[in-house]
């Protein structure tokens, strides 16, 4: 059983940020009655991708109506239905889901999030659902830079004045028709969204929003030049940012918004990249994250499936073997260009599906690709070589009595189901997982991280690694046996369970002496 080492320790989640900031807790030692560790994945349990209430309330005099509809946007629906003939169901789901995004909430408010689209997105008739989102976001305390593009709108203006030339990516020439063509089209296109952040009818997610946008001359641009002998006229590049007056634009409470136009002090007008624009802006504020929004899905696996998260090296390595679409390689480019910079993280996100934002943003995996910066630690399989270290992490514990007494041999047999945590060549964490196929469950032990390296959020890189493992192997849940950290399991989504919840042969070897709780979690 091999796996691929992972070069970050950041993970898709809001313990990530907390444990970084040191808001919480940092329990990183799971002790089971078995050392070998399993993952799990959920039942054929429906995962709530995302819901949304919207409450109006009119007064009249001495009388209040209120009207509550939750809209559940699930695997079989998108319906959307009065609360008072939902199913039962209903309610609580969303309680559910509301209470686990509030720890998302508290992470992110404060920071900044350069939020970049092209004109495809109001081409395709998106932009009013995006805009809803953002101002939820602006409404939790999310600092919000918007960076729009306008290439379809104005490839239009210069097909509707008889003019030939077509804009697509990367740099191309823009002369005198062509610039007055994307002035139009920019125009147009902040006005759309200054109309749709302006919008508050009741009844709608931006009832009683009152946003604030604020555009200008926030942008000093260069000309491009002679490049191999062709003169790119107006089409310009990005010289200076007025971050400082950015800042306090933004610290006032309103949403900057940038059209992909830059200014010279001679008073020129430069056309502008609107991913270039969006990089610089995202760097020099220092900003969380950096989203584009794309036509693509994000970077494609090759199992398929959406690859959920990328360090930075990685996907620098994707982009030299020239194995992707031309669309997604040209936004990975930028993507790796901020991270390398200073961003904390960059998306790649589908604007076609509909809250693809917040769903990024409010979920564990995302429904995009995210690109973060390499960390000096590797999480890789364990090797023989790496007993005598895993045996030294697990020692104290077993003289305490957290874990079960194993011997070398024990390992040694075990070694290949170790996933271990070194940096710059010391072990300081490991994890176990042993697969119960027939039941589709995984368990999970010796999740174990040495007490000095304890605070900064290891144990949860290696309770994510293991549950994807375990994901990976085909588990639906995965489980643990424990004595002392139940509370640690239980505000990383595991319900407690009982002997009778466990794998056939796991129940006829369970230690009824010790007595360890059972926790269980789902995997989405």
């Amino acid at each position: 059983m091999q796996f691929a080492i992972i070069k970050s320790k950041h993970v898709r989640t809001l313990q990530d940020h907390a444990d970084m900031s040191g808001n919480t807790g940092n329990t990183a030692v799971v002790s089971s009655d078995t050392a070998q560790t399993v993952q799990a994945d959920s039942t054929s349990d429906t995962v709530i991708e995302r819901t949304a209430v919207n409450l109006v309330s009119s007064r009249t005099e001495g009388e209040n109506q209120s009207d509550s509809q939750v809209e559940n946007l699930g695997e079989n629906t998108n319906e959307t239905v009065s609360a008072l003939v939902a199913p039962d169901s209903a309610g609580p789901q969303f309680v559910r889901w509301f209470r686990e995004v509030a720890p998302y909430v508290h992470a992110f408010r404060g920071k900044t999030f350069v939020v970049a689209f092209g004109g495809e997105l109001v081409q395709a008739n998106a932009l009013n659902p995006l805009i809803q989102d953002l101002s939820l976001l602006s409404a939790l305390g999310v600092h919000l830079v918007l960076v729009h593009g306008s290439r379809p709108q104005v490839n239009e203006q210069l097909r509707l004045k008889g003019y030939s030339q077509q804009f697509g990516r990367g740099r191309q020439p823009t002369d005198d028709p062509a610039l007055e063509c994307a002035k139009e089209a920019a125009g147009e296109i902040r006005l759309d969204i200054e109309a749709a952040f302006s919008q508050g009818l009741p009844n709608t997610p931006m009832s009683h929003a009152q946003i604030r946008v604020i555009s200008g001359n926030f942008v000093t641009a260069r000309p491009t030049g002679v490049i191999d002998g062709v003169d790119y006229r107006h089409t310009g590049q990005v010289r200076k940012i007025d971050i400082d007056a950015m800042k306090a634009a933004i610290e006032r409470g309103s949403i900057v918004v940038l059209s992909p136009l830059g200014f010279s002090p001679t008073g020129e007008a430069f056309n502008l990249a609107m991913e270039e624009l969006a990089t610089s802006v995202a760097i020099g504020l220092r900003a969380e994250k950096l989203i584009f929004l794309t036509e693509t899905s994000g970077v494609i696996g090759q199992d398929g499936n959406v690859t959920t998260e990328l360090a930075r090296l990685d996907a620098d390595a994707l982009l030299a073997s020239d194995e992707l679409d031309e669309d997604t390689a040209f936004y990975l480019h930028y993507a790796s260009r901020a991270v390398k910079r200073g961003v904390a993280r960059a998306h790649l996100l589908p604007f076609d599906l509909d809250g693809s934002v917040l769903l990024e943003i409010f979920t564990h995996d995302g429904v995009g690709t995210m690109v973060v910066e390499d960390t000096l630690d590797d999480l890789r399989p364990a090797t023989i070589d790496d007993v005598g270290a895993i045996l030294r992490l697990i020692e104290p514990l077993e003289q305490d009595g957290t874990l079960i007494s194993r011997g070398r041999a024990s390992i040694e047999r075990d070694v290949e189901n170790f996933s271990v945590l070194e940096h710059d060549g010391v072990i300081f964490g490991c994890a176990t997982l042993h697969h119960y196929p027939e039941d589709n469950m995984a368990e999970m032990g010796c999740l174990i991280v040495h007490p000095e390296w304890q605070g900064s959020g290891e144990g949860e890189i290696l309770l994510r690694h293991m549950e994807s493992r375990a994901r990976a192997l085909g588990a639906r849940r995965m489980f643990v046996l424990t004595t002392r950290t139940s509370h640690w399991f239980m505000k990383r989504g595991f319900v407690p369970g009982g002997v009778s919840d466990l794998p056939k042969e796991r129940r006829s070897a369970y230690n009824r002496a010790r007595n360890s709780q059972i926790f269980i979690k789902r995997l989405s």
